[in-house]
């Protein structure tokens, strides 16, 4: 962006996204006082003297921990708008470590989790994706550094989901209400998708001269193949449920109202062949690796093209990030308390931003 259109452009922006909620996160101090390795968490290394863990107390993600099936169930709730908030990235990172602890802890091996589940507790809504107002004020002041400390942490948070951990782990995503940019990411990052038939799937990004940097092109290419990942990806269309599983990225179709328990009846039905089923899906793998140093370099991409935005297109992005907020408004307004899949108002309007 240059010099004379910055001047014009970014001290209107940057008024326009400090009115959009944030929720009381302050990532810029995050990102200043924390390596990489603050943020997602220290691994721990394969070692028989580690105690049981206990199941961390999390701000913006619920886990219940289901001993009968061995499930992990994560139920998002980020503060604020319902995207990928900095506190919900930590807490996300916190239960995938809490998982890989309790399979190398002593004592744990007839516990250690076989299923972990990703939901929503939004009312109509997965995940709309990037914290876009943030984006915006990064993007403005050309901070590199911050924009690509988020997107690295994104970047490792998938791969970490999309291969396993490395340990015979099913992972599942429930999608109910709107999966949007990276919230349509993280579901394709998972081994099954379960979607109920009001669930909406886009990826807005080209909206605003971007693309979905978090791992879109590396899981729909995988899913389906590179032209129809690259279809989909520049459409910046809306899909639905249905037409999603008719593709075969959508793994199992529901009723509204009736995901999870479809997602109870999958493990179920996984349980009942589990050898066959866990070496199935390690052979997927194998076939079509997923490596980090894939997903890193993409997310490195993502910073480059965010950078060279113009201030026409970082205005659609903040027009989209209010229309984002008036339909999240709307909905926390209703009060429904819990995710009912039937929300498709951000879906909708997503060509506002255009």
């Amino acid at each position: 962006m240059s010099n004379m259109l910055a001047h014009q452009i970014i001290p209107s922006l940057v008024e326009d996204v400090k009115k959009i909620p944030t929720g009381g996160c302050d990532v810029t101090r995050i990102a200043q006082n924390s390596s990489l390795n603050d943020v997602i968490g220290r691994r721990t290394t394969r070692n028989s003297a580690i105690p049981c863990p206990s199941l961390p107390r999390l701000e913006e993600l619920e886990v219940q921990h289901e001993a009968e099936t061995r499930s992990l169930w994560q139920f998002m709730k980020p503060a604020g708008r319902p995207s990928f908030t900095p506190g919900l990235l930590r807490d996300m990172t916190a239960a995938i470590d809490w998982v890989e602890h309790s399979h190398r802890a002593e004592g744990c091996a007839d516990e250690a989790i076989r299923y972990l589940v990703l939901a929503s507790k939004m009312p109509g809504i997965f995940n709309l994706g990037g914290d876009l107002p943030h984006f915006i004020e990064l993007i403005a002041a050309g901070d590199r550094a911050r924009l690509r400390w988020y997107a690295r942490v994104c970047a490792e948070g998938q791969h970490r989901r999309a291969v396993g951990f490395g340990l015979p782990i099913c992972t599942i995503a429930v999608v109910q209400g709107d999966a949007l940019g990276g919230g349509f990411e993280a579901a394709l990052a998972h081994d099954v998708i379960i979607a109920e038939r009001g669930a909406s799937f886009g990826l807005p990004e080209v909206l605003f001269g971007m693309f979905p940097g978090m791992g879109a092109y590396s899981f729909l290419a995988r899913r389906l193949d590179p032209i129809r990942a690259e279809r989909i990806i520049l459409s910046g269309r809306i899909y639905k449920a249905e037409e999603l599983h008719a593709m075969g990225v959508v793994d199992e179709l529901t009723e509204d109202g009736q995901g999870l328990q479809a997602a109870r009846d999958f493990i179920r039905s996984f349980d009942r062949a589990r050898g066959s089923r866990q070496a199935l899906l390690q052979a997927r793998k194998m076939l079509q690796p997923v490596t980090l140093k894939e997903l890193v370099d993409i997310a490195d991409l993502w910073v480059d093209a965010a950078l060279q935005l113009s201030g026409s297109e970082l205005r659609k992005m903040s027009h989209l990030a209010k229309a984002q907020d008036r339909r999240w408004q709307r909905v926390a307004a209703a009060g429904t308390g819990a995710n009912t899949g039937t929300g498709t108002g951000t879906c909708d309007r997503m060509s506002e931003a255009s």
